[in-house]
C-alpha cells in the first residue's frame, strides 16, 4: 500500500519507517510540506496520490504552546482537517494521531473514548480540535489517542533521564501524574495493525486509545529507566517523587493521564506488551547504538 506519513523525523514516523515492510512509506518534510499553510498539504496529497495517510506530524511543545496559540492551533487542529479532507477528494482513508492531553485527568479510572473531554491547556484544545476536524473531514477515520511516547529516536522522557544521569547523582520527578509509558516502536505496530486489519476487513472510522499495557507514574518511570541503565553499565541516579506543584510548568498537566485500549485491542487484536517490556527493548536498542541519551 501506498502510504502518506507526516512529520518524517517524529518518533513514530520513524518507527514506522524500520517497520512498515510491504508498504510503500512517503515521508514528507518541512517546507514543501507545512500544517500551518494549508496550499502545501493539498499540493502534497495530490502529488503522491496516497492509498492511506498517516497523520503523525504535530506542535508537540506543550509548554510553548501556551505562547503560541494560533501557531498551534494551525498545525494541530486546521492541519489534519485540511490534510483529511485532501485524502477523503482521492479516497484514501487516514490514522489521526493525538493525545491524552484532551482530557482534565480528574477521573479515578482509565479514560475511556466516549468519556468528556476537557482540555487544560492550549496542546490538548488544538489536539481535540485537530480530532474533530478529522472526524468531520468526510474521510474514513482512525483517531489515535497516545500518552507518554518515547523511543529510540528524537527527544524523549527515556533520553532526557539518561542524558540527566550523566551529570547528576539525584533528581526530582513528579509522582503524582498517572500514565502509562508508550513505546513508539508498539504504536507503529498498532497503526500497521490498523491497516492490515482495513486491508482485509475494508477501512471503518472509528476513536481509539492506545498506550502501553499497565500503569506507572513518572518518578517510578525514571526508576525503572535508571534500573535498565544499570543494566548496561549506563547512568544511574537517586530519584527523589515530588508533587506536580513543585515542578511548575506553563501548561498545566492532567494527574491522570492512564487510557482505556480495551476498544483497539477488541476491534483490531492487538495490545501492547507491558510497559516495561518495551522500556527494557528501548533502553537496550539506545545501549547497542552507542549514544543512550
Amino acid at each position: 500500500m501506498r502510504i502518506l506519513v507526516t512529520g518524517h523525523d517524529g518518533q513514530v514516523a520513524q518507527s514506522l519507517g524500520e517497520q512498515a515492510k510491504g508498504h510503500e512509506l512517503i515521508f514528507t518534510s518541512y517546507p514543501e510540506f507545512d500544517l500551518s499553510k494549508p496550499e502545501t498539504i493539498e499540493a502534497a496529497v495530490a502529488k503522491i496520490q496516497p492509498e492511506l495517510i498517516v497523520s503523525a506530524a504535530a506542535y508537540t511543545a506543550v509548554d510553548k504552546a501556551e505562547s503560541e496559540p494560533e501557531l498551534a492551533m494551525a498545525i494541530n487542529g486546521d492541519g489534519p482537517g485540511v490534510l483529511a479532507r485532501a485524502g477523503a477528494k482521492i479516497g484514501a482513508p487516514i490514522i489521526h494521531l493525538s493525545t491524552d492531553y484532551v482530557f482534565d485527568g480528574s477521573l479515578d479510572r482509565p479514560w475511556r473514548e466516549d468519556d468528556p473531554t476537557g482540555p487544560l491547556g492550549v496542546y490538548g484544545a488544538t489536539k481535540l480540535a485537530g480530532e474533530q476536524a478529522v472526524q468531520a473531514s468526510g474521510a474514513t477515520n482512525a483517531v489515535l489517542r497516545l500518552a507518554w511516547v518515547y523511543s529510540p529516536f528524537g527527544a524523549n522522557f527515556v533520553k532526557t533521564m539518561l542524558r540527566l544521569a550523566e551529570t547528576r547523582d539525584a533528581l526530582n520527578v513528579v509522582e503524582d501524574q498517572r500514565g502509562c509509558p508508550s513505546s513508539a516502536l508498539d504504536i507503529a505496530t498498532a497503526i500497521l495493525t490498523v491497516v492490515n486489519h482495513w486491508q482485509r476487513e475494508g477501512a471503518a472510522s472509528g476513536l481509539y486509545h492506545f498506550t502501553g499495557s499497565g500503569e506507572t507514574n513518572w518518578a517510578d518511570f525514571a526508576r525503572a529507566i535508571f534500573a535498565e541503565s544499570a543494566k548496561h553499565g549506563g547512568p544511574t541516579a537517586e530519584v527523589t517523587g515530588i508533587p506536580t506543584s513543585g515542578y511548575p510548568t506553563p501548561a498545566q498537566r492532567p494527574a491522570n493521564s492512564r487510557l482505556d485500549c480495551t476498544r483497539f485491542a477488541d476491534t483490531f487484536g492487538y495490545r501492547a506488551p507491558a510497559w516495561e517490556e518495551s522500556l527494557a527493548v528501548v533502553v537496550n536498542r539506545l545501549f547497542a547504538t552507542g549514544r543512550p541519551a
